[in-house]
């Protein structure tokens, strides 16, 4: 059972960066497809990126691309959303997922995940 686990969240000013990390207990993230999801307050969740271990495809949604990137940390096992010039409306909970490449490899932006993290926030705020 992989688990996963957010980090990196916090307050930062508009125009800002912050770097998540998903990390999974246990089990290597390497064969696995990682997506990162963000939902704010009375909003649908949001799926932002996705990063596959399979084709090293990726996938940005338009809300974050060119300000956003997506990187696998092979030594620390993680995965990596680093997050530049922050906006007021980037501000939510963020969340990681995972499923096993066997099941889909390529980022598509419609992927479904089998694994999900608790979530960690992100609030820009001036």
């Amino acid at each position: 059972q992989l688990q996963l686990v957010e980090s990196g969240g916090g307050l930062v000013q508009p125009g800002g960066s912050l770097t998540l990390s998903c990390a999974s207990s246990g089990l290597s993230l390497n064969r696995y497809k990682v997506g990162w999801f963000r939902q704010a307050p009375g909003k649908e969740r949001e799926g932002i990126s996705c990063m596959s271990s399979a084709d090293y495809s990726t996938y940005f949604a338009d809300s974050v691309k060119e300000r956003f990137s997506i990187s696998r940390d092979n030594v620390g096992g993680t995965v990596d959303l680093q997050m530049n010039s922050l906006k007021f409306e980037d501000t939510g909970r963020y969340y990681c997922a995972a499923i096993d490449t066997l099941y889909g490899s390529h980022c598509t932006g419609r992927d479904t995940y089998a694994y999900w993290g608790q979530g960690t926030q992100v609030t820009v705020s001036s």
